[in-house]
């Protein structure tokens, strides 16, 4: 049964908006496992828009189920993970001027870098996945690089409009999904995901883990995080 890993970065936006302390991904972290997440997400950017160092630093230290840290593959990112030695590490692509991660990782035009990093974290002991567009030729060289997992940019399905749009976009993830766990590639999904576009996701055998953030924290302003959570992993969990 899939799994809910839970992305904590717009608390931190809210916080960083003010410059205080309030509110605090730690915290929202915990309540988030206790509702039933059983991974935390963070992404700790080059210009430090939300997340912080310290963030990560704390949350290393009080994650109960498992911290996936996304990041790009700088030199920076690289020391910070090696030192922190979160579970998992998710490369990602980042732009300093987009709103949110737009895309996937050009993992078949950055092989060598992408592997390079890959074994860097492997000698970290932290598992790697990543950020990977549902295209074939990503997915195989997500495998070259020695990545132990994928997770599949559902940006485009989550934005799709119109029934046939949403379908081919389905069947691409239905695709991708088929070709990594003929690999043996771990499987994850996120990006865009909400209450409702993530029911026809939950039909799909193969996904191990959901990567969602700005839905559920957008519906804890209204309706607080635990019951977000709670509501979600229902819905994950769904027969």
């Amino acid at each position: 049964m899939a799994k809910l890993g839970l992305n904590v970065d717009h608390i931190a936006t809210v916080r960083q908006a003010r410059g205080g302390t309030e509110p605090d991904p730690v915290t929202a972290a915990a309540i988030g496992e206790l509702a039933g997440a059983e991974g935390i997400t963070i992404h700790l950017r080059e210009d430090r828009r939300h997340i912080q160092d310290r963030d990560l630093e704390i949350l290393r230290r009080t994650v109960q189920t498992k911290l996936n840290l996304e990041m790009a593959a700088t030199d920076e990112m690289m020391e910070i993970a090696c030192r922190i030695r979160p579970e998992q590490c998710t490369l990602v692509p980042e732009k300093r001027q987009e709103l949110t991660t737009e895309g996937g990782l050009d993992v078949l035009g950055n092989l060598a870098a992408i592997s390079g990093a890959a074994g860097r974290l492997h000698g970290a002991g932290i598992l790697v996945s990543l950020f990977v567009d549902p295209a074939a030729e990503q997915i195989r060289a997500s495998k070259e690089s020695g990545a132990d997992a994928i997770e599949i940019h559902t940006g485009r399905y989550a934005e799709a409009r119109g029934e046939k749009s949403r379908h081919h976009e389905l069947a691409a993830i239905r695709e991708a999904i088929r070709l990594g766990n003929e690999l043996g590639l771990t499987v994850h999904a996120g990006h865009g995901l909400n209450y409702v576009n993530i029911l026809p996701l939950t039909g799909l055998a193969g996904i191990e883990e959901f990567n969602i953030g700005h839905s559920i924290i957008s519906r804890a302003m209204l309706v607080g995080l635990d019951r977000a959570v709670r509501e979600m992993v229902a819905l994950i969990r769904r027969p």
